[in-house]
């Protein structure tokens, strides 16, 4: 039997106008229609593949506000069985860091774990290195950018895929994996897997829960902070230039004047 642990993330959509918070430069999440990450859909889709190959649980753990709550039913109504969601004001502005002690305390919540999947990066972040801080905060191994996953009795073999070839890993569980956009095609929830996400138990939790001290969270405790921001600026009409047998002086000494030759 395998215990999974998926993390999921809710996220701004893509297609959403995204900002900075006007009092404190951080995400504006309000501001955006919210939708669960792409790369975790990938990732809930391969542990329930695991799952599915034999006996088997998979928990999902999400780090975010009351309305992340929609992104953890997601999860659930594709296949996963129950979820922890860490919700707590002292949470806001947390940095990489931080967000992955709480993730790592949630985790570690989950009895008998055997194997950690996340995305390999968020797409309202991209640093790409939570699940590696994880990994290390649990003493765990890690696997990363995995494009194939195979679980062999008390050990997982994984393969990345490069421009250079094929990297072959193998570990022994417990393990954390964070898998790439090519890994697999997440199934879309049915009917009766959204109706039943409604009664799969959500077992809700503060940083005190967790035992982990508010004041190692949050914007006061980053590492890192935006000091302004402003929009990009309007595209302006490009410059033509009419051939007359010195189209190419004129390319020149445009290129020129804007210091790029």
């Amino acid at each position: 039997m395998t215990n999974i642990v998926v993390l999921v993330k809710q996220v701004p959509d893509t297609y959403s106008e995204r900002k900075l918070s006007g009092a404190d430069n951080t995400l504006d999440r309000e501001s955006a229609d919210a939708v669960l990450d792409e790369i975790n859909e990938k990732a809930v889709e391969e542990a329930l593949k695991i799952k599915e190959a034999g006996e088997g649980e998979v928990t999902v753990v999400s780090v975010g506000p009351d309305r992340a709550t929609d992104a953890i039913r997601k999860a659930l109504s594709m296949g996963a069985d129950k979820a922890i969601h860490v919700s707590d004001a002292a949470l806001h502005g947390s940095d990489a860091i931080a967000t992955a002690k709480v993730l790592a305390a949630a985790i570690s919540k989950v009895e008998g774990f055997d194997l950690v999947i996340t995305g390999n990066e968020a797409s309202d972040g991209r640093g790409g290195a939570v699940p590696a801080i994880i990994a290390e905060l649990l003493g765990l191994p890690q696997l990363t950018h995995v494009n194939e996953l195979t679980v062999d009795g008390t050990s997982i073999k994984a393969d990345r895929y490069t421009e250079d070839g094929v990297t072959h890993l193998e570990a022994n569980l417990p393990a954390v994996v964070s898998v790439g956009e090519k890994i697999n095609e997440p199934r879309y929830p049915s009917f009766k897997g959204i109706m039943a996400a409604k009664k799969k138990p959500v077992e809700t939790l503060t940083v005190a829960d967790l035992g982990v001290d508010a004041a190692e969270v949050g914007l006061g405790n980053a590492w890192s902070s935006v000091l302004e921001a402003s929009p990009k600026p309007p595209r302006t009409a490009g410059e033509r230039v009419e051939d007359e047998g010195d189209g190419g002086s004129k390319v020149a000494a445009y290129l020129v004047a804007q210091k790029l030759i």
